[in-house]
């Protein structure tokens, strides 16, 4: 695996450098279809809304394939649906397709709805080594290391056989739908995309790799390419002295 870090003084400075990579790497690669998955959360907005204004024309939209690595269980019209949020500002201004477009359905019974996405996914993708894998996953940092709905009191998801589970944040007890550590460790490339002070600390303790970080889901990120930190300055790692 290759492991580099991409910076950005402030979020949106972060989003064009992130923008740029996400062009180049489609226009790289070879296939007919590129499939990507999306992250939930507010830290992919800027990333959506300059792909709009700035990259419309610019990337050849019609090859690639969107999916999600979590979910919400609630309607796709729901505000803290992660659907929703992309369609919003992505996949509806850029008038992508619905066969393009495969998301996760957060209004169904999250077993059944487990077991069909994981369905859907090992019928479309290509298959490395038995497994399917994404040309590109976008990965979000959470203030307690979390990243997809995998939470640190659910490492198990990382030893599970299943692509896709169930998970529950731990807080508030919401279900969700989660990609399981088999499945995000087994695409080419993972972009974890990281803003905001409150994320410098468990940041620095990954890239660092503290004796403490295997507490942290997104430590056990470690896809068969290339792992790549999109940072900016304010979640820029504390150094290693100070913990």
């Amino acid at each position: 695996m290759i492991e580099l870090i991409h910076t950005g003084i402030t979020p949106e400075e972060l989003a064009e450098v992130l923008a740029g990579k996400l062009l180049l790497w489609i226009d790289e690669n070879a296939q007919s279809v590129y499939h990507i998955a999306l992250s939930g959360g507010r830290t992919p907005a800027l990333l959506f809304q300059l792909l709009v204004e700035k990259y419309q024309k610019l990337i050849p939209w019609e090859k690639v394939h969107f999916w999600w690595s979590d979910e919400r269980m609630v309607p796709p019209d729901d505000m803290e649906s992660n659907y929703r949020l992309a369609d919003d500002l992505l996949l509806a201004p850029l008038n992508i397709p619905q066969n393009h477009i495969h998301r996760i359905r957060g209004e169904a019974d999250p077993l059944e709805e487990a077991r069909r996405y994981e369905a859907e996914i090992k019928s479309l993708l290509p298959m490395r080594n038995q497994i399917p894998f994404f040309d590109l996953i976008l990965l979000g940092l959470g203030e307690d290391g979390h990243t997809a709905s995998i939470f640190p009191n659910q490492l198990h998801l990382f030893d599970t056989d299943r692509l896709v589970e169930i998970s529950m944040h731990p807080v508030t007890l919401q279900v969700r739908i989660t990609f399981t550590g088999r499945l995000l460790n087994s695409t080419w490339k993972i972009a974890f995309l990281v803003t905001g002070k409150s994320k410098a600390k468990v940041l620095g303790e990954i890239l660092h790799h503290h004796k403490g970080a295997g507490m942290f889901p997104a430590a056990h990120i470690h896809p068969i390419g290339e792992l790549h930190w999109f940072i900016d300055s304010a979640s820029m790692p504390i150094k290693s002295s100070d913990y």
